[in-house]
């Protein structure tokens, strides 16, 4: 009896051992499928929101570095252009003509963040805030939607020339007249305030997933007093 159950643990036991080089066999490739997974994830972090201990302008300029341009505003309105065109012959005026235009336009208003150095941002540790200047506003040349404009043409006989110059010269008033409006200071006002709280989410959020907290991130224009 007793050799017989000698013979039986000596049964299993290579069983017993295989089934543990097998396990180990096996669990090889998961292990090192988890230490790609951590080495992927620590490199992330490392490239896109590691910044030295105690330097919130880094990480905020970190935010900045791949965007050279921001759009924070849009606006789209109509202009109105009118012109006349006279033809004659020996100075008399025969034919006159007339044509109004109402002209779809949009323009675009742009951060060039490409100016954003260090000297542009400051840190008050005691406060927690980050002070931010920005540049100046750049407002795009506007666009002239003139597949969607509405034409009112007078004029007992309008020659395909005059047809041309009229057009041509009521969209080179539209786009004087839209470039005016697009800096109008109560549409720069809107403009600038879009500015400052797209800065301020672009910057909130990469500091406070740099460790830095909820901190307080004011922005102004060159040239303008703290708020």
């Amino acid at each position: 009896m007793e050799n017989d159950l000698k013979d039986h643990d000596t049964a299993l036991q290579p069983a017993v051992t295989r089934d543990q080089s097998l396990a180990r066999v096996q669990a090889v490739p998961w292990l090192i499928v988890i230490v790609l997974i951590a080495a992927v994830a620590w490199l992330g972090w490392r490239a896109f929101f590691y910044q030295e201990e105690g330097d919130p302008v880094g990480s905020a300029m970190l935010a900045f570095e791949k965007q050279n341009s921001l759009t924070v505003f849009s606006s789209r309105f109509e202009v109105v252009a009118e012109s006349e065109d006279k033809r004659g012959v020996m100075g008399v005026d025969l034919l006159t003509s007339r044509q109004a235009a109402i002209i779809p336009a949009s323009v675009e208003y742009r951060l060039d963040l490409s100016s954003m150095d260090r000297d542009r941002f400051a840190w008050d540790e005691q406060s927690e805030t980050l002070e931010v200047i920005l540049p100046p506003i750049r407002i795009s040349r506007p666009n002239l939607d003139e597949a969607q404009q509405k034409v009112f043409t007078e004029g007992s006989w309008v020659t395909r020339d005059a047809s041309a110059d009229l057009a041509r010269n009521n969209s080179q008033q539209a786009e004087r007249k839209a470039a005016a409006f697009a800096r109008n200071p109560e549409v720069l006002s809107l403009a600038r305030q879009a500015a400052r709280e797209a800065v301020r989410q672009n910057l909130a959020i990469p500091l406070q997933i740099a460790g830095y907290g909820d901190v307080t991130v004011n922005v102004r224009f060159d040239g303008e007093a703290p708020r």
